[in-house]
């Protein structure tokens, strides 16, 4: 079977640029006697830059592309001259990725918007040249300041798909059809158990050309909280959806049971579930007459919105439309809103060899040390950060 092109966890290896050391030249021209130090700084070692981007709806481009390396700032040089800086490295992501430390499990950014940038790792600071340390008593100094050293860090980039409306239900409760029924998704059905085996995005189109966005997320059975059937893998896709639409079938024994189930699976991946919206539909309402209706209506979850639909005979999905899109508008329940509330826990370090093992991300990542890259053996002055003259010079070059 091919391999899907749908990637929502990566791990990759990143490595900022070292500064540029400065140098210790001194000036020699003809007919100036005793030219005095003029030597350069080093340049500023690259950044790695994370990007969100909306063209991106997967994490694939990174998954054969694991080494991310920024490029070093260049020495300075005679003249006062500076280094180059070094080239920036940008990683563009899909909104809603979200990063963590490989080694740690430590959250550390999350992007949720296009064009939005956050420096991952920062670029070591060029060294001083030599004529910032000239004095009065020290006329020709013959040392300069050594390049900060780069930063390195193992991270993984985890997706969480953004969108209006996540479906949540069993498998075969009828979430890919009703999605390829209201927008123009293709995903697969099929009447067996677990058909959906990655989330699907449509867009659903509503009254005077407004539309919203529906996320279809493998089936859920009990005991996913704790790993059966596809597991959690797929649970973190709803997070950050603005509204919750439970889908249980009308020849279901005990309608109500099964949406504790489902409700209740949600509540063990994580508790602030309960705090957004809910609506529930009974798909394959085609079987039932009205009659049964109204005895499965007496039996239905309080304060919760519920509608009979069929995706086959397009029975109730206007008005399945309707109650979505009254739900999203409401202001205790918009987009931003919601996004702003997530809180980004640390993973279990206990947990997180095993999670990396799941996802296949758990062999280490191999690459070429260049030895130049690594030497910083030579006898120039060190750092001294309470020198607040040099970091006021610093400051006003940067």
């Amino acid at each position: 079977m091919a391999e899907s092109n749908f990637v929502d966890y990566v791990k990759i290896y990143c490595r900022s640029g070292k500064g540029g050391r400065g140098s210790a030249h001194m000036r020699r021209a003809k007919y100036v006697p005793n030219g005095g130090p003029d030597g350069g700084d080093g340049g500023r070692g690259g950044h790695v830059i994370l990007k969100g981007n909306r063209n991106y709806w997967t994490l694939l481009h990174l998954k054969y592309d694991r080494h991310v390396f920024a490029g070093h700032g260049g020495n300075g040089s005679s003249s006062r001259s500076f280094g180059k800086d070094g080239e920036d490295k940008t990683i563009e992501v899909p909104c809603g990725t979200v990063v963590y430390n490989a080694e740690t499990g430590e959250y550390i950014c999350d992007i949720t918007e296009h064009g939005q940038e956050v420096v991952l790792l920062k670029g070591g600071r060029g060294g001083l040249g030599n004529w910032h340390f000239k004095t009065a008593t020290r006329q020709a100094p013959r040392f300069a300041q050594p390049g900060e050293p780069m930063q390195e860090l193992t991270v993984i980039l985890e997706l969480k798909l953004l969108a209006d409306v996540g479906l949540v239900g069993f498998p075969n409760a009828g979430k890919s059809t009703l999605l390829s029924v209201v927008s123009s998704a293709k995903p697969k059905i099929a009447n067996y158990p677990f058909t959906t085996l990655e989330p699907n995005l449509g867009i659903v189109s509503y009254r005077e050309g407004k539309s919203f966005v529906m996320a279809d997320i493998p089936g859920i059975i009990e005991g996913a909280s704790e790993g059966k059937g596809l597991g959690l893998r797929f649970l973190r896709h709803i997070e950050r959806n603005s509204l919750l639409l439970f889908m249980v079938p009308g020849d279901a024994d005990d309608i109500r049971k099964e949406y504790e189930v489902l409700l209740n699976e949600l509540t063990q991946f994580n508790p602030e579930m309960l705090d957004k919206q809910r609506v529930l539909a009974i798909t394959k309402s085609d079987m039932l007459d009205e009659e049964l209706m109204q005895m499965l209506e007496e039996n239905l979850p309080e304060n919760v919105p519920h509608v009979f639909i069929s995706s086959l005979t397009g029975m109730g999905i206007q008005a399945l439309k309707d109650i979505l899109w009254s739900e999203l508008n409401k202001e205790s329940n918009k987009l931003e809103s919601v996004s702003q509330r997530i809180v980004h826990k640390n993973k279990d370090v206990s947990l997180l060899k095993n999670e990396l093992k799941a996802m296949g991300e758990d062999g280490e990542i191999i690459y070429d040390e260049d030895e130049d890259d690594f030497e910083y053996e030579y006898e120039e002055e060190e750092w001294d950060e309470n020198d607040a003259e040099n970091d006021e010079e610093w400051d006003e070059r940067q």
